[in-house]
């Protein structure tokens, strides 16, 4: 993904020395912990407090009164225990925030909260002596998540939290915060529905948040001064204080990730969470370095850094304690606050046991939690890419689904060549990629897999694991790359190509994936690159939702024609292969394919699915028959818009435009 580049210069600069690196055989020597304690955990009141540093001569617990500031109350040495661990047992009732700082090599280290830590005060420079399982909103033991039958059944919105509610006619009183998610009977201009009630009305299964964990580019104690993305974690296992009514009060942010989590439950939408485990912030200054030097990072072979995340450093998920704090880290996200989904930045940089590892543990608290992820590194990596966790190693990982980028740069054009067309826009000679995304990266008999742009053969054992999008948050939003990439065209004709576009997302096979604020052509006024753009670039303009209100009920009415019609959610690559049928003689700069024999136990017998990228009018032979037409362009009706007649002629099929009949 693009990345916070003037932010990691600097952090080039001051992590880019290695200091510590040792061999793989060293690290491999040093002992490991097997227990579920680590961290801060209450027993009937107690805290005790474990924290894994086996290179460590002496461990150190200081207590204060604050998050920030003052001296230690009190301090405490930390006692040695198995597996490299260190111990320490507080009184009942014992409050307030500690940090741990360990000597190493007769260094004192700097004082920070342990890698496991759930509560923190401001800025995350402290944990918080808090049981944080324990802090929970009202009725939170009675929450369930939304029933789903099958990941295939999957519709994904992509939203940062502070995106949805800032624009001054959001309507949302909470703007940037949590709670701006709990808000109901939020109107905006012309009383368009907003915030969670847009969600709802969209027709989404799962709303995917943009990072949420504790991430360090931000001061918590000036919230709204600036804007970040957050993929510079901090703390893994927190929720983020920019977005809580009080980011010094520990207990502030759990309890309102929670009452977000409980909102969208209560509406029947589930909650993925953006996950950034391939890296950390600043290398140095880290609780993993601190504590236990170079383990928890891959090291080039000169010594420095690894930096296949393009931001100064990659974690050594092979690692045994790294990996177990990455799978544990997800299982709690997952058990404390019942979050439904998530997604890996990054994915590649992780190794497929890790990734394997984390299904594994999600699977023990509920089998239909939804893992997917960026299925690539943003540079080289000493780990092998035979062990990565990239496409073409995702058969590999069951029931974790990967980013088609494929089907993204076939519709659109290139992502970072923005004034590139794509096949929605008149670029010839990208059908075979459109098709490729269109069986969900699955094996087809009737593909070319040579002509595909980017994969040259199939990497998805299932279409449950294609995530299918043409934008997400990085890069353009889809409107913005139409219009660089069309100067020409008309708003007519971009709105054509735009809803174009995502017809052929929605019905294709795999799990379509949308950034919210598309469905009524969002704009960002061209930027690229947003994650650190002011609000004015990066709000959802509730507004457009109002003028483009047509736009906005094709989405509305392409979701819902998804989620009725199984023919276009098939859970298996087999019922794909049987039920899909790409028609011959399309010609260049057209895709078209039949849904026959009642798909997946569809109602419809038959359903012919027709795209034409050009930017003129297309002759396309169709079987004969007699059909009713329930999407047109920007119209569709799953009772039928009208009847059509066809017969041995081909079909006039509009320019940029998309064409379903069905018998």
């Amino acid at each position: 993904m693009l990345r916070l580049f003037s932010f990691l210069v600097l952090l080039l600069m001051v992590v880019d020395a290695p200091a510590h690196a040792q061999t793989e055989a060293d690290y491999a020597r040093y002992p490991t912990y097997d227990g579920t304690d680590l961290g801060l955990t209450y027993r009937e009141g107690k805290p005790t407090l474990r924290v894994w540093a086996p290179t460590a001569e002496q461990l150190t617990l200081r207590l204060y009164d604050a998050g920030t500031g003052g001296l230690p109350r009190a301090t405490h040495a930390m006692q040695k225990a198995e597996g490299g661990t260190w111990t320490y047992q507080l009184p009942a009732g014992t409050s307030g925030f500690y940090t741990v700082q360990a000597t190493i090599g007769g260094q004192a280290r700097a004082e920070v909260a342990d890698p496991y830590v759930h509560a923190v005060g401001l800025n995350g420079q402290r944990g918080a002596l808090l049981d944080a399982a324990a802090v929970s909103p009202a009725g939170w033991a009675q929450d369930r998540r939304p029933a789903l039958k099958q990941p295939t059944d999957v519709v994904i919105g992509e939203v940062h939290v502070r995106d949805l509610s800032m624009h001054p006619q959001s309507g949302i009183r909470h703007k940037g915060k949590f709670l701006g998610f709990t808000e109901t009977a939020t109107r905006g201009p012309q009383g368009v529905k907003t915030g969670l009630d847009h969600l709802v009305e969209l027709g989404l299964t799962h709303v995917h948040l943009l990072p949420t964990n504790d991430f360090a580019s931000l001061d918590e104690s000036q919230p709204g001064q600036r804007y970040n993305w957050g993929y510079d974690p901090l703390h893994y296992t927190v929720p983020e204080g920019t977005y809580a009514t009080d980011a010094a009060a520990p207990q502030a942010r759990i309890l309102e990730l929670k009452q977000l989590v409980q909102a969208l439950h209560g509406r029947g939408l589930r909650v993925v969470l953006d996950v950034v485990y391939n890296h950390t912030a600043d290398a140095g200054r880290s609780s993993f370095e601190q504590l236990v030097p170079g383990y928890y990072y891959r090291h080039a072979a000169d010594g420095r850094l690894a930096n296949a995340s393009a931001c100064g450093n990659e974690a050594a998920s092979e690692r045994p304690m790294v990996r177990k704090l990455i799978v544990e880290s997800v299982a709690y996200w997952a058990c404390h606050y019942r979050v439904d989904g998530f997604r890996f930045d990054l994915m590649g940089i992780l190794d497929l046991e890790t990734m394997r590892q984390v299904r594994a543990a999600l699977d023990k608290e509920d089998p239909s939690i939804f893992i997917y992820g960026e299925g690539w590194t943003a540079g080289a990596s000493p780990l092998p890419e035979a062990q990565r966790a990239v496409k073409a190693n995702v058969a590999q990982m069951p029931a974790v689904a990967a980013f088609g980028d494929e089907l993204r740069d076939g519709v659109k054009g290139h992502f970072a060549r923005q004034k590139e067309p794509g096949f929605a826009s008149g670029q010839p000679g990208l059908e075979e990629s459109v098709k490729f995304g269109i069986v969900g990266a699955t094996r087809h008999p009737q593909l070319d897999y040579a002509k595909v742009n980017y994969s040259h053969a199939p990497w998805a054992a299932a279409p449950a694991q294609a995530l299918n999008y043409v934008a997400c948050h990085d890069d353009m939003v889809l409107w913005d790359k139409l219009r660089a990439a069309n100067p020409d065209a008309s708003e007519e004709e971009l709105i054509r190509m735009d809803a174009l576009s995502n017809a052929i997302v929605f019905t294709a096979q795999g799990v379509p994936f949308l950034p919210v604020g598309d469905e009524f052509l969002r704009s960002k006024s061209g930027a690229h690159n947003s994650y650190n753009l002011p609000d004015s670039i990066n709000q959802i303009d509730w507004g457009r939702k109002a003028r483009y209100a047509p736009v906005f009920k094709f989405y509305r009415g392409l979701i819902a024609l998804r989620r009725a019609h199984p023919a276009f959610r098939l859970p298996t690559q087999e019922l794909v292969a049987r039920h899909l049928e790409f028609l011959p003689d399309a010609p260049a700069g057209t895709v078209a394919y039949r849904l026959r024999e009642h798909a997946g136990g569809d109602k419809w017998n038959n359903i012919v699915v027709v795209f034409n990228g050009n930017r003129r009018p297309a002759q396309v032979p169709v079987p004969a028959g007699r059909y009713t037409v329930v999407l047109r362009g920007l119209e569709v009706n799953d009772k039928g818009l009208d009847q059509l007649t066809q017969d041995a002629k081909p079909l006039t099929v509009p320019a940029s435009s998309a064409l379903i009949l069905v018998q």
